[in-house]
């Protein structure tokens, strides 16, 4: 989506602090002994009173409202009958629609008396995702997103999932610009235009480099149960500092 009234922008806000507040609320009730259902009726709750609904189910039918991972899923975890412990490392993806516009944020945090591993993974995924977006531009290349992300990953010791990746979003929840990759692809000659509607994603990994399709065809998992932590943000592209939608 290309931004091109003040009505839009204020919608695409208001739709990305609906996204935000339902993650705060998650986050905030994630407790150990609760099913990651329980955790995804709480946000649907949250969200459902201010107007919006959840973008994978009304787009492509996904069995929840939001996406929860624990462990070793990286994405696209489906809300059941999994209970969450202490020491866990939960993300959670949400994405909704409200008034015919879009948002997409997600954010990983570690479950009470997590090791150190996984907080350090955190800090450095949440880091990452700040710098990152900090950094984007009007007429930039959009390699240079995944170029900043794995330079900053390896610095710290850590691989990026290399199939998983931001896109555009705003007036649908994938969009063009697609395939805004966690590493540099050389022949990637797209520049991000201001006014452009797209959503960042750090995939940090403590070892696999690839996102495996589960059996219940949606949760994505590592091979060697390695961790990885996701942070997401939508925003709009400017000539000067971006505008985060998901804050």
């Amino acid at each position: 989506m290309s931004i091109s009234s003040p009505v839009q922008i204020r919608s695409l806000q208001k739709v990305g602090q609906i996204v935000a507040s339902t993650i705060r609320t998650m986050r905030a009730a994630a407790t150990p002994g609760m099913t990651t259902a329980e955790l995804d009726r709480i946000a649907f709750d949250h969200f459902n009173e201010q107007g919006a609904r959840s973008a994978p189910e009304l787009t492509y039918g996904f069995p929840g409202q939001t996406c929860i991972s624990v462990n070793e899923e990286i994405a696209h975890g489906i809300p059941g009958s999994r209970v969450l412990k202490d020491g866990d490392l939960v993300n959670v993806d949400v994405s909704l629609e409200c008034d015919g516009f879009f948002a997409d944020s997600g954010a990983s945090f570690c479950l009470g008396n997590a090791s150190a591993e996984k907080q350090r993974l955190c800090e450095t995924s949440f880091r990452i995702l700040e710098e990152t977006v900090a950094s984007v531009r009007g007429g930039m290349p959009i390699r240079n997103i995944g170029r900043r992300i794995q330079s900053m990953a390896t610095e710290a010791g850590y691989n990026v999932i290399l199939n998983l990746a931001g896109h555009g979003t705003g007036s649908a929840l994938h969009e063009e610009p697609y395939d805004i990759l966690n590493y540099e692809d050389p022949r990637d000659m797209r520049t991000l235009e201001a006014g452009a509607v797209i959503a960042i994603e750090t995939f940090i990994s403590t070892g696999a480099q690839f996102a495996l399709e589960g059996s219940d065809g949606w949760t994505l998992t590592t091979h060697d149960g390695s961790f990885v932590a996701q942070f997401e943000h939508t925003l709009i592209v400017r000539n000067q500092e971006p505008l985060i939608l998901t804050l």
